[in-house]
């Protein structure tokens, strides 16, 4: 309870009760933490364009994942000028059977989950090959570290996890869907990492 001498607080039958100016100052406060943080708000589904591959899908914003993944299938490594590459398919309907060669940037170990386990393989997680792309969210351009994996039985070809939504300096609001839009990086779009 607030004493009786605080300028948010005026007398109510025996019990203290904030000046409607200063709730609505506080409720302010409270419900723009995105805005006063310099975060973007996202949606549970946004369009992303993968630049260097002219090609545009829908993504599906994951927190609970860490890495962000693309649909990719016949993925195989191999030498360039001393430097490993990777040469795969994309595994995108709108791709057409397009193949595509990046470098290799690591190789990422994902945690399998318990439906993918092999007992006698033994292995609780499996390598993916990893890329930089360069992803465009709204009006955002980063490069982002994306694993290579089938996703063809999933909605979403693109999953966009913890890491890579850092690096947008997104917030996701799951009652959202496409909240940024069509992708539109030209020159006035946001550089970063």
């Amino acid at each position: 309870m607030l004493p009786s001498t605080s300028p948010l607080a005026i007398p109510s039958q025996g019990h203290m009760r904030l000046k409607p100016f200063s709730l609505l100052i506080c409720l302010l406060t409270l419900s723009c933490p995105a805005l006063a943080m310099g975060k973007s708000i996202y949606g549970l589904n946004e369009y992303i364009q993968l630049e260097e591959l002219d090609l545009q899908v829908a993504a599906k914003l994951d927190t609970g994942a860490k890495t962000a993944s693309l649909s990719a299938r016949d993925i195989k490594r191999f030498k360039r000028d001393g430097e490993t590459w990777v040469r795969f398919v994309l595994a995108i309907d709108d791709a057409h059977e397009r193949t595509i060669e990046r470098p290799l940037a690591r190789i990422s170990k994902i945690k399998r989950r318990a439906g993918d386990f092999d007992p006698d393989e033994g292995k609780t997680y499996t390598a993916r090959p990893v890329i930089d792309l360069e992803l465009c969210m709204g009006k955002t351009l980063r490069t982002i570290e994306v694993n290579l994996t089938d996703r063809s039985a999933f909605q979403y070809p693109l999953l966009i996890g913890s890491e890579a939504l850092k690096h947008f300096e997104a917030m996701v609001d799951p009652s959202l869907k496409y909240a940024a839009g069509k992708p539109d990086c030209t020159d006035d779009a946001t550089p970063g990492e």
